[in-house]
């Protein structure tokens, strides 16, 4: 038997880092979006839809692959199939030399900075490097250290050394650590694992029902127990994390205080469905 789905409303979302944007700006941040659409009608709706929220989005190049879409196809409220028309791989020069200068032109003008990694190819090796160097140098020359929040994918852990902040989830700490996390030990392991291999400051597990674990100066595990009060679509939880994160961090809270934002935050954002967003009343009603 094949599912037969009577299509009732079609909707068009931000996705990808697009959905971390979302996030930031729904809970009263600004944001801007380096990365690559393509010369295609989807690339087109997804400038309105940033227009929309108020972005700019002189830092989206118009690169040599489609725009990527994700169809999810839901019924009753669940998810029935995703399907996915996309392109990987690493972007041409020219592509990579307009993101490049565009970070060069800007950097400065940001409180953080998200690396979102897909694995589509763009987060590569020469673009983080030049990267970091970016970041490095406005250390030197204004004395301002732009935390940079890592969510990342197991492969090429390496690129990200000496992030401020890196957010795998529970599957994703255990393929980086090469750890089993079972328990409090081995989760203390594998985060201590990965902050040694790729020198950052603090290592954010998020783990699902069982909340967040943050790693941080001494060697301490802080344990967050989750927000969430029913779980109905995990989609875009990570994005929403990353988001809260570095806003808090952006806006001056401490490691600790911007990991227990993003708790709540994604407590709120998997009992919605598809890639929901989180707003200010939202938050803070949890918080009360």
């Amino acid at each position: 038997p094949v599912p037969v789905v009577n299509v009732t409303r079609e909707e068009l979302l931000l996705g990808g880092s697009a959905n971390v944007l979302r996030n930031i700006i729904s809970l009263g941040g600004s944001c801007a979006l380096c990365g690559i659409i393509g010369d295609d009608p989807m690339g087109d709706e997804l400038l309105a839809l940033m227009d929309k929220v108020g972005a700019p989005v002189e830092g989206l190049i118009k690169g040599e692959r489609p725009t990527t879409i994700k169809t999810r196809v839901v019924a009753q409220g669940q998810q029935v199939v995703r399907y996915d028309r996309e392109k990987a791989g690493a972007p041409s020069r020219q592509t990579l030399k307009s993101m490049l200068q565009y970070l060069t032109d800007h950097l400065a003008e940001f409180d953080a900075v998200i690396v979102s990694d897909y694995a589509k190819g763009v987060v590569n090796e020469e673009l983080m490097t030049q990267l970091h160097q970016l970041l490095k140098a406005l250390r030197h020359s204004s004395g301002r250290a732009i935390p940079l929040i890592v969510d990342p994918k197991p492969d090429n852990l390496h690129r990200f050394v000496g992030a401020s902040v890196i957010t795998p989830n529970n599957f994703e700490a255990s393929r980086i650590s090469g750890i089993d996390i079972r328990d409090e030990e081995t989760l203390l392991a594998a985060a201590r694992q990965i902050r040694e291999e790729i020198s950052c400051e603090a290592v954010l597990i998020t783990r699902g029902e069982a909340g967040m674990a943050l790693l941080e100066g001494d060697d301490s595990l802080v344990t967050i127990p989750t927000m969430a009060q029913e779980v109905y679509d995990v989609t875009g939880a990570g994005d929403t994390v990353a988001a809260t994160l570095a806003l808090g961090l952006a806006a001056g809270c401490s490691m600790t205080e911007a990991a227990v934002l993003a708790n709540h935050a994604a407590g709120i954002v998997v009992g919605k469905i598809g890639t929901a967003s989180v707003s200010c009343d939202e938050l803070l009603a949890t918080l009360a």
